[in-house]
């Protein structure tokens, strides 16, 4: 049985702090007609996409900081995302987008979530788990910033997989006897990971033992931020943004690889605010770890592609058949202990 679908990441080019929510927005409802026009079945939008990256500023007013937050609690029905779920629904399109998400009690979360037209509804929520950065800014006036811990929480939903329903005709469903092998056969299984979660193997892992076969990363990544990363030899800001680029690709490529799914991942893109750059990169890789296709500039892009989910069955069941490969008595250091521990000197 044929378990094909038509996806797309919605990379958008730069937001800036005084770029209107209603402008942006509309920006967004283009790339989504866009993407519908390819027949696209599922878009995925970038982290933070409503407003331009907030955290690399130091903002010194609750009043302002409230600016950037999603409050309202059903997205549906907010001013601030409504026309983009209505259009969603129009077209028939899917749509998984990341926001900063402030919720009843004023707890802020760096977000994702994944609305089915076919239910109207938000079907999945993800909270970004590996914040990066420092709470409070860098004493270099020039620093590029990065404050997700001075605004955000640490996600407390864990890395949980959901399957997104009706958007594969004539899988099996629950119930459904007939098939002694029901693995594959469902409706798609998927996970979301937020910007630096794409870097830590553990999340991936997680979503791989619930044989999630599409992971959907949206992120603002910066091009030079020597700061942030620390250098081991000087490098030029096209070097460093190359660098970047190379490790974005190389960790969607190999989780992709090591846990037999695609992945989709959407970027923002060019200069911020006039002096922030992000690096762009949308992609969308194979179980394989082939990219399959990828944003061509930093503009508002789509990038688009055909996946056949029985793709993912070759590495579940050979290579990286974790049933019978994986050795968890082996494992205790990795939930064992956070920080390094060296061996004794000699």
């Amino acid at each position: 049985m044929a378990r094909t679908l038509k996806v797309a990441a919605a990379q958008l080019g730069p937001v800036h702090l005084n770029s209107k929510r209603e402008e942006t927005l509309a920006r967004m409802i283009t790339l989504l007609q866009q993407a519908a026009e390819f027949g696209a079945q599922l878009v995925l939008f970038p982290e933070c996409a409503l407003t331009t990256f907030f955290p690399r500023h130091l903002i010194k007013t609750q009043e302002e900081l409230d600016t950037y937050f999603e409050h309202n609690d059903d997205l549906l029905d907010s001013p601030n995302t409504k026309p983009l779920f209505d259009e969603a629904k129009k077209l028939d399109v899917d749509i998984s987008i990341g926001f900063a998400e402030r919720t009843k009690e004023g707890t802020g979360y760096n977000t994702s979530i994944y609305y089915s037209v076919k239910k109207n509804e938000v079907i999945a929520k993800y909270r970004k788990v590996h914040l990066p950065g420092t709470k409070e800014p860098f004493e270099n006036p020039d620093a590029v910033n990065q404050l997700e811990k001075r605004y955000f929480e640490i996600g407390n939903l864990g890395f949980k997989a959901f399957r997104v329903p009706d958007i594969i005709p004539g899988v099996l469903k629950k119930g459904d006897e007939s098939k002694a092998e029901r693995n594959g056969l469902g409706d798609p299984i998927m996970g979301m990971l937020i910007c630096n979660d794409r870097r830590w193997p553990e999340g991936w892992r997680c979503y791989g033992l619930q044989g999630a076969e599409v992971v959907l990363c949206g992120y603002n990544t910066a091009g030079f931020a020597p700061d942030l990363w620390g250098t081991q030899k000087p490098m030029t800001p096209q070097q460093a943004e190359d660098d970047a680029v190379f490790h974005h690709k190389l960790v969607m490529q190999s989780n992709s690889y090591m846990n037999s799914c695609f992945s989709i991942s959407a970027a923002k893109a060019g200069l911020e605010d006039g002096k922030y750059d992000l690096i762009g990169g949308s992609c969308i890789t194979s179980p394989e770890g082939h990219v399959i296709a990828e944003a061509k500039g930093k503009d508002d892009e789509i990038v688009f592609a055909e996946i056949d989910l029985n793709e993912c069955r070759q590495g579940m069941e050979k290579t990286f058949d974790f049933a019978r490969h994986r050795r968890t008595e082996a494992y205790g250091l990795i939930v064992e202990r956070a920080g390094v521990v060296e061996p004794e000197l000699l």
